[in-house]
């Protein structure tokens, strides 16, 4: 009998709220109950959800504030499922307008697909398109393939507080300053490559202050690029305090002998204060005698301050 009112009770509480509201799980593609992502976004709960995305391309600009979403791609392959927008910086009225993915909810998390700013392939004039603009904190990015150019993913924090940032097996590409940002984000195993054009620069890191808690670090990724580009960089500072850790990095390309580069040559002076380091890179590019003399060769104990786990711990010991 408590049994029976216990599954009445349960069945009357469904239906007073409704089954929309109950969802937390929405499937989005053609034919299914969404065929915009935007649209799918709108309408889970105001703490979050799981949109679960049909292969396909969905050509729209998204925006997601909502904390605890996660995208699915259904497909076999991240390249099954790809979200791209074509704005570029002349176009949409600034760098960050023009992100095709916009990600502002903590706790956000990608799997298995593609995101894409194709402003480049459209449009001969130079400009920055953000593929991916995050600055969301606890957000996990797996198997996702970041597309693009000048300033491909904008990985950021927030004013108020640091965000932590997990890229684990990701494909990211570009060339000007294609990673960029001050989020303190961790790059798992990923493969970085940089697409032709005369001066390619891997990372644009931001940390603005030197109490700032803010850093790039790689770890186990492989770097390539294609037969055109001219001289290829680990980076350059786009804010004095730059902070970014390359550790057992395998580098599959021509990598510039000095690794790092300063912003503008001969009118800014950043490399005395940023924070730039390596540790056991192998490959044609690695070249430890050869760096810029004001970036660091880290020893094996110095790499373990850089680890996955004690890096995005922060207070409440985060471990994605």
């Amino acid at each position: 009998m408590t049994r029976r009112l216990i599954a009445i009770a349960c069945g009357l509480a469904a239906l007073l709220v409704g089954p929309d509201a109950r969802a937390t799980t929405l499937r989005v593609g053609k034919g299914r109950a969404y065929a915009s992502v935007q649209a799918a976004v709108n309408a889970l709960p105001a703490d979050g959800g799981t949109l679960e995305l049909a292969a396909g391309e969905y050509r729209e600009k998204l925006d997601i504030q909502k904390p605890n979403v996660r995208l699915v791609g259904k497909g076999k392959r991240p390249q099954d499922v790809v979200l791209v927008w074509s704005d570029g910086a002349i176009t949409a009225g600034g760098t960050f307008k023009s992100a095709s993915v916009n990600v502002s909810g903590d706790g956000f998390r990608a799997r298995n697909l593609t995101i894409q700013n194709d402003y480049h392939l459209k449009d001969a004039r130079p400009s920055q398109a953000v593929a991916l603009a995050i600055t969301a904190d606890r957000a996990v990015l797996e198997k996702v393939r970041l597309l693009g150019a000048q300033d491909t993913l904008y990985a950021a924090s927030k004013k108020t507080a640091p965000s932590r940032q997990y890229f684990k097996d990701c494909y990211i590409e570009g060339h000007v300053d294609f990673i960029f940002g001050d989020a303190k984000a961790f790059f798992d195993r990923c493969h970085i490559h940089g697409i032709a054009h005369e001066t390619v620069m891997i990372t644009a890191q931001s940390k603005s202050r030197p109490d700032q808690d803010s850093a790039y670090v790689f770890d186990r990724c492989r770097i390539t690029a294609d037969p055109k580009v001219g001289s290829l960089y680990f980076g350059r500072a786009w804010r004095p305090y730059a902070a970014v850790v390359f550790l057992r990095t395998r580098i599959d390309a021509a990598l510039h002998p000095e690794g790092w580069r300063e912003w503008t040559p001969g009118k800014t002076d950043t490399l005395g204060t940023a924070t730039y380091a390596e540790f056991a890179s192998t490959g044609q590019g690695a070249s430890p005698k050869t760096r810029e003399p004001r970036s660091r060769q880290l020893t094996a104990d110095a790499a373990k301050a850089w680890s996955r786990d004690k890096f995005l711990a922060g207070p409440d010991g985060w471990r994605p």
